[in-house]
């Protein structure tokens, strides 16, 4: 028996940071339209653009004369900020800042540099909230295949962007500090490596999103430097990361393998053939480090699953 699948987080949620006229443009649409959107889109002067499921919308309608007006994009600016912007410094120096529910805003302006290197953004003209949704019970029904004699195997999960990795992820993440009674699996000590913030959408280093009593996270914490620092710190079982790619990624996991902890990530790729031709991913197959490789499907509704492969899977056909 698989749990219900229910989104935690609200769009609503993000009301607080905007001002009155905004919030009026988005409530002036269908409710279930509402829960269904993924991005605002605030840029000075312009309509207010919501992505809704992949459509893009208009308010109050695309060449309206009502663009976003200066107090408003200053009005934001000072709520997420609570009217001290220099608070915000790290933050800026990565282009976002996570909210109250695990949302996080994208800026654009004025960068400021010192010596080549970003400092902050000032002068803000544009921002993007992206809607951060908690679907739990989304990996429920694929734990049986992800485990072997009682023990989570190391897992990779592969997919192109917007086709649900990191909700998958994250529930995953929760699933194993939780524990899976229909499976007999306690609760295992996870460690969540967050370099976006977007895993647990951490707000002043406390997760956002719903996870079990045994999580520790790093937030806006470089992956292959958080690795490292979760096994010395922490003793996680399970070590989570999001998008690896580069070679220090690589050989922080081949590390965790070796110190006997477990490793759930998630990669770009539309299926293991192209994530098997990256050559700073070559020790990954080159050791048989992942036990699992989870594809998810392109061009189909997020959350798609096109197939859960071995690494026997993976060897045969590359040998072929």
């Amino acid at each position: 028996m698989y749990t219900l699948k229910v989104e935690v987080n609200s769009v609503k949620e993000v009301f607080d940071v905007l001002p009155k006229r905004l919030v009026h443009w988005i409530n002036s649409i269908d409710e279930r339209e509402i829960q269904k959107i993924e991005e605002i889109r605030i840029r000075h002067s312009q309509a207010l653009e919501l992505d809704v499921n992949g459509r893009v919308m208009y308010l109050p309608g695309k060449g309206s004369q009502q663009g976003v007006r200066d107090e408003e994009m200053q009005y934001i600016l000072n709520q997420l900020s609570n009217y001290s912007l220099y608070t915000l410094d790290e933050e800026l120096k990565r282009g976002y800042i996570t909210i109250k529910g695990g949302h996080r805003v994208g800026l654009a302006g004025k960068v400021v540099t010192d010596q080549g290197r970003v400092k902050g953004i000032r002068a803000v003209s544009s921002f993007n909230i992206r809607i951060a949704k908690q679907t739990l019970g989304v990996a429920d029904r694929y734990v049986p295949r992800l485990i072997q004699a009682g023990k989570w195997k190391s897992t990779l999960l592969i997919g192109a962007p917007k086709t649900g990795k990191t909700t998958f992820l994250r529930d995953i993440a929760r699933i194993i500090s939780e524990g899976f009674p229909s499976e007999r699996l306690p609760a295992k000590k996870v460690g969540i490596v967050d370099e976006r913030s977007e895993i647990a959408g951490s707000l002043k280093g406390v997760p956002q999103h719903t996870f079990g009593p045994r999580v520790d996270v790093l937030d806006a914490c470089p992956k292959a430097e958080g690795m490292m620092m979760m096994i010395r710190s922490m003793s996680p079982d399970v070590l989570v990361v999001d998008e690896i790619g580069r070679k220090e990624d690589t050989e922080a996991i081949v590390e965790a393998m070796n110190a006997g902890v477990r490793v759930i990530a998630s990669v770009h790729g539309d299926d293991w053939h192209d994530v098997r031709r990256r050559p700073a991913l070559e020790p990954l197959w080159e050791g048989n480090v992942f036990e699992r490789f989870v594809e998810f499907a392109p061009h189909s509704k997020p959350g798609t699953i096109a197939a859960i492969r071995r690494p026997r899977d993976v060897t045969q056909a590359v040998s072929k």
